[in-house]
């Protein structure tokens, strides 16, 4: 997910993808630790998709206190 596409989103949407990341990323390391991934970038991917959701998430929160 391109931090366009993050801009676009609505602040619920926003906390509902971090939710639903945050459940994938679990799953996908518990996985990994049990057999292989045949992708094991997409854990990388997933964590930068969730630390940009938290990014805009707290810039919208700075901007609604100024």
């Amino acid at each position: 997910m391109k931090a366009s596409e993050v801009r676009e989103l609505s602040t619920l949407e926003i906390q509902e993808q971090i939710e639903n990341n945050e459940k994938i990323l679990t799953k996908m390391r518990l996985n990994h630790a049990v057999s292989p991934l045949d992708n094991t970038n997409k854990i990388g991917e997933t964590k930068r998709d969730i630390a940009r959701l938290k990014t805009e998430l707290r810039a919208r929160e700075i901007n609604q206190k100024k």
